[in-house]
């Protein structure tokens, strides 16, 4: 039974959780985290190896010659500052947890520490993917890949935080269940000048509000006319410094998202081409990075029944909800390209808390630390039913 075995670790498990959001670290620059991962696995009796990458590690165990099943978590964190007040906050100005990595490393640290403890009754392999630079396009998961990570996998699983559940659910979903995810950087310079003489130059500043209000327009109708099939929306402007000063360049960074793989693979023409007669049609320049980020999240449909029965039998039936197809990005789109699995959303809110249901990526993002033992519950009842 696993009851007893959450009961004992829960104090570990939360320590654990806090320490890595106190300690949090951005993508590829995950070595002290790497560190902690692999040194409490290590006191269990496991062995690590290090990506070569430097940062993230692979844990294997078990015993037999069938399908490996994968436990993925994301171990970076966010560019952002910690805006909380609890006692582990960040102690890393202008980095985060605010994304719930935190959580799912200690999640599938959990499962993995209690299914190696199970010895022959596991049946079979088990591997634990530590994964760096989720937050960076186009993915960590595609240096775990080079890295022979999903060699001899048969089924991957994950779980993602989801503050607008409440603890004690989770959510699940058959086919897509994130978008597409690129990012765009667009460098455009013109002449310069003077404020009070802005039609003798390129209005830079004027420029740039133009392409954050046009430009997901003019891809619109570059895709046909429909705006609703993605969403180009600016994270970055910047130009100029002085007020009396019509600056030479601006910086515009942006993230292009759409649920559709057919879109997908159109979007970077289309937004370069719509961005070069805008600027054109403005006499300045324009030099456009479109990086083609992450393929939509696909969830086996086999798999995902498999987790909703034996998460019905481990929480209830009542715990289970429809996930709906998000338009967020994640990289564990690469492991489903290789390996059939699914991406289960974990309920972090407490239902009791007065606050609202803050976002991921916000500077208040916090979850409900009972999550941790219900992702392991789910995580540890699949992996074994799989096996089986």
């Amino acid at each position: 039974m696993i009851e007893p075995w959450l009961e004992s670790h829960h104090d570990e498990l939360v320590a654990f959780r806090r320490h890595l959001h106190a300690h949090p670290e951005p993508s590829g620059k995950e070595q002290e985290t790497t560190v902690f991962i692999a040194e409490r696995l290590e006191v269990a009796g496991l062995e690590t190896r290090v990506l070569t990458s430097g940062t993230g590690l692979l844990c294997d165990f078990g015993e037999g010659d069938g399908p490996i099943v994968a436990l993925r978590a994301d171990i970076d964190a966010l560019e952002m500052d910690d805006e909380k007040t609890v006692h582990y906050r960040s102690q890393h100005p202008g980095v985060a947890h605010a994304c719930g990595h935190d959580v799912h490393t200690t999640v599938v640290l959990g499962t993995g520490i209690y299914l190696a403890q199970l010895g022959a009754e596991l049946g079979g392999r088990v591997r634990l993917i530590f994964q760096p630079a989720e937050e960076r396009v186009p993915g960590g998961a595609l240096d775990v890949i080079a890295d022979a990570g999903l060699a001899e996998v048969g089924t991957v699983l994950g779980v993602h935080c989801d503050p607008k559940l409440d603890v004690g659910r989770i959510g699940l979903r058959s086919g897509p269940i994130t978008a597409a995810a690129d990012m765009a950087e667009l460098v455009v310079t013109g002449p310069g000048g003077h404020t009070a003489r802005p039609e003798e130059t390129v209005d830079m500043v004027y420029l740039a509000a133009r392409i954050v209000h046009e430009l997901p327009h003019r891809v619109a109708a570059e895709l046909g006319g429909d705006s609703g099939l993605f969403k180009l929306v600016f994270g970055s402007v910047q130009s100029g410094e002085a007020a009396n000063v019509i600056p030479t360049h601006a910086v515009l960074r942006a993230t292009v998202r759409t649920r559709s793989m057919d879109t997908w693979q159109a979007l970077p023409a289309a937004f370069e081409r719509a961005a070069a007669a805008l600027v054109a049609e403005a006499g300045a320049d324009a030099e456009v990075v479109y990086t083609h980020g992450v393929p939509p999240v696909d969830n086996d449909p086999d798999v995902t029944a498999l987790v909703e029965q034996v998460a019905s039998r481990e929480l209830s039936p009542a715990a289970i909800t429809g996930a709906i197809q998000s338009w967020g990005g994640d990289d564990f789109a690469w492991y489903l390209q290789r390996a059939p699995g699914t991406y289960i959303r974990l309920g972090t809110h407490d239902p009791d808390s007065p606050n609202d249901r803050f976002d991921l990526h916000v500077g208040h993002f916090d979850v409900d630390e009972r999550a941790i033992a219900v992702g392991i519950r789910v995580l540890s009842a699949a992996a074994l039913a799989r096996l089986a």
